[in-house]
């Protein structure tokens, strides 16, 4: 008997760029719909991530995805029927702030 017996890898599949699409945009449109005054902010890509975009919702609640550049986020914004800001020339609205502070709370 072995001490450590060989396990079978299961292959694992990457998702295809049009899943993580249908993927991401499901998520932003049910985001959307079950808020008020959800606006979107496109953060720039570093050397770590690539762009994402955060949706805000007028109680500060947010939520956060990658998209594969900016042309795709201002395309999805369009899509959602949202306005998309850039992060870099706007900043992150204070209610966001706000709103995080206070889960953060636990209130």
């Amino acid at each position: 008997m072995r001490l450590f017996p060989r396990r079978r890898q299961q292959a694992t599949r990457e998702p295809s760029r049009a899943e993580v699409k249908a993927e991401t945009t499901a998520h932003f449109r049910q985001f959307v719909s079950t808020r008020v005054g959800v606006e979107g902010y496109l953060e720039p890509a570093t050397y770590v991530d690539p762009p994402t975009l955060v949706l805000v919702a007028r109680t500060g609640e947010w939520t956060r995805r990658r998209v594969p550049d900016a042309q795709a986020a201002r395309e999805l914004g369009r899509t959602l029927e949202i306005p998309v800001y850039d992060v870099n020339l706007t900043g992150y609205p204070a209610r966001m702030r706000e709103w995080s502070a206070q889960q953060r709370r636990g209130g």
